[in-house]
């Protein structure tokens, strides 16, 4: 069923033809795009070691994580505060943009709405003011925006004791429309609509208290990118629907817009037939999984497949999906025509670990079925081992057993690598890390210290040391991932026994995370 909710404010997107949602779906709006264009070409600069992608699917960041509690009072247009939890795409709200050397209120609209459960924060102010939060949310201050939380090592801006909020504080309360208020509300809303926003209230920070619960919060998206929140100005999060990335079953943790470029095989089918084309591998998997829950809906995989195939183009697919055992069949069949060759990624073997990191995804035990299944079929599987996290799977007894369970399961090929902290995903990541290990944050700093993103080069030729053997042992080939430059891109990359390597991108959460 269409959900017209979901269609105002997001007109902007490319070939927007619907947004739906459908109860076997709950909590998630798909976008449906007419595509332009199918073959995405990587950079010559690129250090991927492959030069077409295909994403069916696109979507969400992770990183979009600001929330507040649902009683949260927003500033309408008309005067009036609402409850953040009331709000509806389509209303009208206060947010603020910036003119010259000044940054002005203005209306604004409301665009994408969604629920999220995160840790809970009470800011409270030299005016009273109370703001419950999560600790990724920000705030403008007269230095900024900052965070609700951080760290004095940390990579982002947070807010302290010394920060002063943004905003007029705490609105007057207002007359009800049905006793004669209308014309004062709209006096209020001429009074603030175009002003330059200039704090008169008190509102220093007093007090950050983290409340030790997780609750259902609230995110929105606006036409400014911020909304007046109990007076305050407060950041918001970009729409869902016009991420780069979103792997479905990565987002569960938060509700999901996906984009499903609904066309997509029949514009690559055009493409690949053009008299240019030079039947390079393609990789698909390397920023969505073509292979996530969407792909149970729209079954977009089969006729890339096809049109792969029937053009002679040697392919390659790396998911972490269990959906891959459908289209064995036609898998098969392409591999008598071209090189195929599929890559399963698997992170976590302990059930409790791979949950609380990879919310959604499915078990390592059902990925290693479906590993079992395409070495059954004749495929050659390679398995990513990654990321491999320092202090919680890197011990010799965890990538043991993880490499066991992979051998048994038939794999011929391993691809391992260290945890990367990209940005954003290095905040979220150290926030759980301080909510559920905390006796390890101070030796993450020191692995990943400042903006790094990557292990230090002595952890990594630790790392090599201690799994390469175990591959010898279990008589798995494999390698580091960081050891194979770009100049490794062949077309032996795609090939029915397996690439010699196939970066790993964005799969799912746990590469999106880290």
């Amino acid at each position: 069923m269409a959900d017209a909710a979901a269609l105002p404010g997001l007109e902007h997107i490319d070939g927007l033809v619907r947004s739906v949602t459908t109860p076997e779906f709950a909590g998630i709006t798909f976008h449906e795009v007419m595509a332009k264009s199918a073959l995405n070409h990587v950079p010559g600069a690129s250090a991927m070691p492959f030069d077409w992608t295909v994403n069916p699917y696109r979507g969400c960041s992770h990183a979009c994580a600001y929330c507040l509690s649902p009683d949260t009072l927003v500033q309408m247009a008309d005067g009036r505060q609402r409850p953040i939890g009331d709000l509806s795409v389509g209303d009208e709200v206060i947010g603020t943009q910036r003119d010259g050397d000044y940054r002005r209120y203005v209306s604004t609209r409301v665009r994408a709405r969604w629920t999220t459960v995160k840790r809970a924060y009470r800011l409270t102010l030299a005016d009273g003011t109370e703001i419950v939060a999560s600790g990724d949310h920000r705030f403008l201050t007269e230095r900024g925006w900052k965070h609700v939380t951080g760290s004095m090592s940390g990579p982002r801006p947070y807010l302290t004791k010394s920060n002063r909020m943004m905003g007029f504080g705490a609105a007057p309360p207002l007359p009800a429309i049905d006793a004669g208020g209308l014309d004062y509300r709209r006096g209020y809303l001429a009074g603030i609509i175009g002003t330059a926003v200039k704090t008169v209230a008190d509102l220093r920070v007093v007090s950050i208290e983290n409340l030790g619960t997780d609750i259902e919060m609230i995110d929105i998206t606006t036409g400014t990118g911020d909304f007046i929140a109990n007076g305050v100005i407060s950041h918001n999060c970009f729409a869902r629907g016009t991420h780069e990335y979103l792997d479905l079953d990565a987002g569960r943790d938060f509700d999901s817009q996906i984009i499903v470029k609904v066309n997509v095989a029949e514009v690559l089918g055009k493409e690949l037939r053009r008299g240019s084309w030079a039947h390079e591998p393609v990789m698909l998997g390397t920023n969505t999984d073509p292979y996530q829950r969407a792909e149970g809906r729209y079954r977009l995989m089969p006729d890339i497949i096809t049109a792969l195939t029937d053009s002679g183009t040697p392919f390659s697919i790396l998911t972490k999906g269990t959906l891959l055992r459908r289209d064995l069949p036609l898998l098969t069949d392409a591999a008598a025509s071209v090189r195929v060759s599929l890559a399963m990624s698997i992170a976590f073997y302990d059930d409790a670990l791979q949950h609380a990191i990879e919310p959604g995804t499915p078990s390592a035990t059902a990925r290693l079925e479906t590993v079992r299944a395409a070495t059954e079929a004749g495929f050659s599987v390679t398995v990513f081992l990654m990321p491999i996290v320092p202090h919680l799977t890197d011990s010799l007894a965890a990538i043991n057993d993880g490499l066991q369970r992979i051998k048994a399961a038939g794999a011929e090929r391993v691809v391992f690598g260290a945890l990367h902290l990209r940005p954003g995903a290095k905040q979220w990541f150290m926030q759980w890390l301080e909510r559920e290990h905390p006796e390890l944050v101070s030796s993450y700093f020191g692995l990943y210290p400042g903006v790094a993103s990557q292990a230090p080069k002595p952890y990594r030729s630790w790392l090599a040391k201690r799994v390469r053997p175990l591959l010898r042992v279990h008589g798995l080939n494999g390698h580091d991932e960081v050891d194979h430059p770009r100049a490794g891109r062949t077309p032996g990359l795609a090939t029915r026994s397996a690439p010699r390597f196939i970066a790993t991108g964005k799969p799912a959460q746990a590469d999106r995370l880290f």
